[in-house]
């Protein structure tokens, strides 16, 4: 352990992530898992990036946001399980204070992001199914350059704020995050300094791009939930209802596991339970993703027999 002495105090360079220490004995069995895991995740994401990439047929906005969701995937699980493999399988568990710093900036603005676009691909939704005759004119190319772009630059931008004041912060012990990850609340807990003002356009900025993405999307599907019930019965209705199933599954999947991880009080559950939720949306939720937007996805299927039909470069 790295500690600066200044005045009275020891000021921290480095902290332990203790990861699952408490079930050591699983190590190797958490580590083949996580891996596992980790490789359905990378695979299975870039894979639907390739798909949409050479499948003229899939160049359409739905397809862009969910090369956007994918390439996010990606980068969100490459942000946290190599490190949480080292910590489990060669007890790697020290990160300097900016390496820390550095894995929350990036965990909470792709989080954020993740937000935006699935209210983004819900808008979609709502503009392909409510009103499906102005759709090609509403939602054009450039337009979805911009919601995506936008998604990525306001979230990236307002969670570089609580990284600024976060990185002010004098940390000076215990050392120790009881996590697998450097999370924001365990970082408040370690520091030495006043962090009220931290907190607060903390929470105020993680509200703004959880809450209102989530009424956006409740407001979108509430729209495409009447006006499919406005469908005579039959194929049409179906065919609505299966464009849309896909998505909202992702919504409820991931908006279900934030909840479970932040808004149930830490008091009622432990620490490791704590770490079992915060699994799901770091790592079940990138590795279901493709295989929801894929099971039932016909334009899917019918890319990749021509992909493997056509042995294309990337595919040999």
């Amino acid at each position: 352990m790295v500690i600066l002495s200044w005045g009275n105090q020891s000021t921290i360079m480095e902290f332990v992530l203790r990861g699952f220490s408490s079930i050591r004995q699983l190590n190797i069995f958490l580590f083949m898992m996580f891996l596992v895991f980790y490789i359905l995740i990378v695979s299975g994401n870039l894979l639907i990036v390739l798909l949409v990439l050479f499948s003229h047929h899939l160049h359409t906005p739905m397809y862009f946001f969910l090369v956007n969701l994918s390439f996010l995937e990606i980068w969100y699980t490459t942000n946290i399980v190599p490190k949480m493999l080292l910590i489990i399988i060669a007890e790697q568990k020290t990160i300097s204070v900016a390496g820390c710093l550095a894995q929350f900036y990036f965990f909470g603005s792709l989080a954020a992001t993740e937000c935006l676009l699935l209210a983004v691909m819900s808008y979609d939704r709502y503009l392909a199914i409510c009103q499906p005759l102005h759709y090609p004119f509403l939602m054009t190319g450039p337009l979805c350059v911009r919601l995506a772009a936008s998604s990525w630059l306001c979230c990236f931008l307002l969670t570089a704020i609580t990284m600024v004041l976060l990185s002010r912060q004098t940390f000076c012990g215990p050392n120790e995050i009881d996590h697998f990850f450097c999370d924001f609340t365990p970082l408040v807990h370690l520091s030495c300094m006043d962090t009220s003002l931290t907190e607060t356009i903390a929470y105020a900025t993680s509200s703004a791009v959880t809450l209102v993405p989530f009424l956006l999307i409740t407001a979108s599907y509430s729209c495409i939930l009447a006006a499919i019930l406005r469908i005579p019965p039959g194929t049409g209705r179906q065919k609505a209802f299966s464009t849309c199933s896909s998505h909202l599954t992702v919504v409820t999947m991931f908006y279900g596991t934030l909840i479970a991880t932040y808004l149930v009080p830490s008091a009622n559950s432990s620490q490791l339970l704590h770490k079992g939720s915060s699994l799901l949306y770091t790592i079940l939720t990138p590795m279901f993703n493709p295989i929801i937007y894929s099971l039932r996805n016909r334009d899917i299927h019918e890319a990749l027999q021509k992909c493997l039909s056509k042995k294309p470069g990337f595919l040999r």
